[in-house]
């Protein structure tokens, strides 16, 4: 299903509780979520006709709607059973999945209690996040300028459109210096993740994960997390200093889009692509596609 750009790709989409052609499924352009960002989001990847975790990015679906206070007008189940029959209906077994949620346009101003509540499915063909060349010998990471907000500033715990502002910004900037993506601090200066992805660093057979009191609890990391421990690997959650990354061995990143990347550079520091990092993605890769 191979596309110039996103609007004009083949296939259905699940809009408001019917599956429409692909060309069809539009917004107006005085939607609030354009102006506003009042929206909502998931990713989800299938693996042999399976979606991963499918409940648990639902869950998050519904949860990062509430905290924007937008409900959902369909039951979780209606919406994990639109994410399966569209795998079918397009004919994928190994897709990428995104639900969306959004403000409509009968308000346009800050305000927008009276805007209807949409929600939209889609699927398409989406290789790994990053190059298998880069995977394969650890990607390389810039150190961003712009820091992932304090959660009084803004609902950090929602997958939310606006959230994501900076780390386009980021990974722009990263790309146009040559690096694939870059790391971001939060904002007291600590290491926080990627532009799109949470990240793991190994020390002495040791993981070490920055706690995520700013920025989302991924899912991937969370499965990576429980892989770690079933393999004997101790996983310490803490505040990590930038300048921590000097000692540290390998580093890694994960998320649905991203998987189990490794990591060779970061800003100054290096890393290898040790045996840790290459059990885990073998392990990941295995857990995805079993049948949970």
């Amino acid at each position: 299903m191979a596309a110039s750009s996103f609007d004009t790709m083949d296939g259905k989409i699940w809009m408001d509780g019917e599956f429409v052609d692909w060309a069809d499924a539009k917004v107006h352009v005085l939607t609030h979520a354009l102006h506003y960002a009042s929206s909502v989001f998931e990713g989800q990847r299938a693996y042999n006709g399976k979606i991963f975790k499918l409940k648990d990015h639902t869950e998050r679906l519904f949860n990062s709607a509430d905290i924007l206070g937008m409900k959902i007008p369909f039951t979780q189940t209606q919406i994990n059973d639109a994410c399966n029959e569209l795998l079918v209906i397009n004919g994928f077994t190994d897709a990428y999945c995104r639900p969306v949620v959004w403000r409509g346009s009968e308000m346009m101003g800050v305000s927008a209690q009276s805007n209807t509540i949409h929600a939209a499915v889609a699927v398409w063909a989406w290789p790994s996040y990053f190059s298998p060349e880069a995977r394969l010998k650890g990607l390389r990471l810039d150190i961003s300028k712009w820091r992932r907000p304090a959660p009084d500033t803004i609902p950090t715990q929602a997958k939310a459109a606006g959230l994501y502002m900076i780390c386009t910004l980021s990974k722009h900037a990263a790309e146009a210096k040559g690096y694939d993506d870059a790391l971001m601090f939060d904002y007291r200066g600590l290491v926080a993740e990627a532009t799109g992805a949470n990240i793991f660093f190994v020390k002495n057979g040791e993981l070490h994960t920055p706690t995520p009191d700013c920025f989302l609890n991924g899912i991937t990391r969370r499965t990576v997390m429980d892989l770690a421990t079933k393999r004997g690997i101790k996983v310490i959650e803490r505040a990590i200093q930038p300048e921590e990354m000097a000692d540290f061995e390998q580093a890694f990143l994960t998320g649905t889009a991203a998987e189990v990347t490794p990591l060779s550079e970061i800003g100054p520091y290096n890393f290898e692509v040790g045996e840790i990092t290459q059990t885990l993605m073998q392990d990941y890769d295995a857990d995805v596609r079993r049948q949970h």
